[in-house]
């Protein structure tokens, strides 16, 4: 039986038919995004699971022995907001950053924007190098 690949991979899906998702305005904000956390990770994109903008790669293994890959920063594009995934419980660990970001929501690894000009870029950028500095000091990267 053949191996099945995890939902959670790299793909060879080209990276414009996914920021092609984002349209109007959050098109051009799709740009910036991909343009930072490629400055901040020092990688190229590399599309995740079919809709995921990925940058660098780690493996991980918990403590119940479920493993695998992520990138190390990832973003997703789309047509009404866009999802940052960051280090899980994030907004408990930098609420002081959230309150300064501006217009977003939060769950316990994903930031949610309608508009990337709605947030602080400054603030942003501390999250995302938070959240790298994070995952490669709990995590083993590549």
């Amino acid at each position: 039986m053949a191996t099945r690949e995890p939902a959670m991979s790299p793909s060879d899906l080209p990276v414009e038919q996914l920021l092609d998702r984002a349209t109007g305005p959050r098109r051009a904000e799709a740009d910036e995004l991909l343009a930072i956390h490629a400055e901040i990770t020092g990688e190229g994109p590399v599309v995740w699971a079919g809709r995921i903008l990925g940058f660098g790669e780690v493996s991980y293994r918990y403590d119940s022995g479920h493993d695998g890959r992520m990138p190390l920063l990832a973003f997703a594009p789309g047509p009404r907001q866009h999802t940052v995934y960051l280090v899980e419980d994030f907004a408990q660990r930098w609420p002081e950053l959230l309150e300064r970001l501006g217009a977003h929501r939060a769950s316990k690894a994903c930031l949610y924007f309608t508009r990337l000009a709605g947030v602080d870029r400054d603030v942003l950028r501390e999250l995302l190098e938070r959240s790298l500095d994070e995952t490669r000091a709990q995590w083993s990267a590549p």
